[in-house]
């Protein structure tokens, strides 16, 4: 029919903007998300516990509602769940930029944690709209409005804090209704009623897919260095607020300044080096390369004594971002095609145990060795404990990954032949 062919166009300007939306939203909390906390409980070695927490909570209700809001978009179809969520955000958002007492920003954090989950619809909507010629554009262009959304939000967000410590929360609540609104006058369902499925109780297991990287050679190996490596990565950001604001003395604006600037060079090694880098060096040199280079960046971060250290690091730093799609496309190497949409259910459900613990850990180590009562005053001990991490996932990917005896011919994906 006629009416049909221009859908899919509004229908992924929708999902990406909302991609990019939920991205900014997150990206302009960063900047003064720990600002508005030591507001609520007075004392910085408890900030950063309480900081920790916030983040922890927002993982925690991603794991746990991933897989509910993707089985409700099978059952129900994606335009509702898409709609709630984004109408939800707005209203988390809001919420936290209202409460006067920790623990409304505690139920908002949760609540906010809980709509981010509709990522999974959200995915499930482009595999829908998608044919086998642009299915990988899409995609594409689904990880081009995460990394836009983290380098406009952490700026934006620096300068909006600096105006009124709570504007980055109004300003993003906005954001989200007027996306919901949109969407509400535009956007089609993807998903007809025959390929619908029932919703059953099995759905509310969110660990219930990672029994699925047993099935195949070499990939639960692949699994934990991709997990250690998004442990690590949260060791980093959950403290880097903390962490500048200690050491330097910055304000909002200077912090999502510096996160814009990490953002912005990561998206540019992205577009510009990554395949160039792994048709020279082959996906499992790239692996070991960014692997080596994070860890040696992040001991960097850990004994800067000037701010522009910290940016001169980010040259190295940024190199961890190229291991991770060499990685995917290594284990998407060893799964067979009607497997992959489960190994990436459970790879997420791995990312998302990471960002609960990470997040825990790393703002304790900051609390404990910067308070009064510090054994060693180390601010930086959160980045050297993100090193150890990426150390340890190099030992697991060469122990994987290392070539048999007898075996020298590498394939395409940097494997024995």
């Amino acid at each position: 029919m006629p009416k049909s062919r221009p859908r899919p166009a509004p229908a992924f300007l929708f999902l990406f903007v909302t991609l990019v939306i939920d991205m900014l939203g997150m990206g302009l909390l960063i900047p003064v998300l720990p600002e508005l906390v030591a507001q609520l409980v007075h004392g910085r070695g408890e900030t950063a516990q309480v900081y920790g927490l916030l983040i922890s909570l927002y993982a925690l209700m991603q794991l746990l509602f991933s897989p509910v809001l993707g089985a409700l978009s099978d059952a129900y179809g994606r335009r509702p769940v898409l709609l709630l969520s984004a109408l939800d955000t707005a209203l988390a958002t809001l919420l936290m930029g209202l409460t006067p007492a920790l623990v409304g920003l505690l139920l908002a954090r949760a609540l906010a944690g809980m709509t981010s989950a509709s990522v999974s619809a959200a995915n499930a909507y482009v595999a829908d709209i998608s044919t086998a010629g642009n299915r990988a554009k899409n995609f594409g262009m689904v990880g081009a409005a995460f990394g836009l959304g983290l380098i406009a939000g952490p700026a934006l967000g620096g300068l909006l804090g600096q105006v009124d410590l709570r504007l980055p929360f109004f300003f993003a609540a906005g954001l989200a209704f007027l996306n919901f609104l949109y969407g509400l006058l535009v956007l089609p369902e993807s998903l007809p009623p025959t390929r619908r499925r029932p919703f059953g109780l099995a759905h509310l297991n969110p660990l219930r897919g990672l029994g699925t990287l047993r099935c195949f050679p070499g990939v639960p190996g692949l699994a934990v260095t991709l997990m250690l490596a998004g442990l690590a990565v949260q060791f980093s950001t959950s403290t880097w607020v903390l962490y500048t604001t200690a050491r330097f003395g910055w304000s909002p604006g200077a912090n999502g300044a510096s996160l814009a600037v990490s953002g912005l060079l990561m998206v540019l090694m992205q577009m510009l080096l990554l395949g160039r880098v792994i048709r020279r060096l082959g996906e499992r040199r790239m692996v070991v390369l960014s692997l080596l280079l994070g860890a040696l960046s992040y001991v960097l971060y850990g004994l800067s004594s000037q701010g522009w250290m910290l940016y001169a690091t980010m040259l190295i730093g940024v190199m961890l971002g190229l291991g991770g799609p060499a990685l995917q496309a290594m284990l998407a190497a060893r799964v067979p095609a009607d497997a992959q949409g489960r190994v990436q259910g459970a790879l997420t459900s791995l990312n998302s145990l990471g960002a609960i613990v990470g997040p825990l850990v790393s703002t304790a180590l900051f609390a404990r060795f910067t308070g009064p009562v510090a054994p060693v005053p180390l601010p930086g001990i959160a980045f050297f404990a993100g090193s150890a991490v990426l150390l340890l996932g190099l030992v697991v990917f060469m122990r994987i990954t290392r070539p048999p005896q007898g075996f020298a011919t590498p394939s395409a994906t940097g494997e024995p032949s």
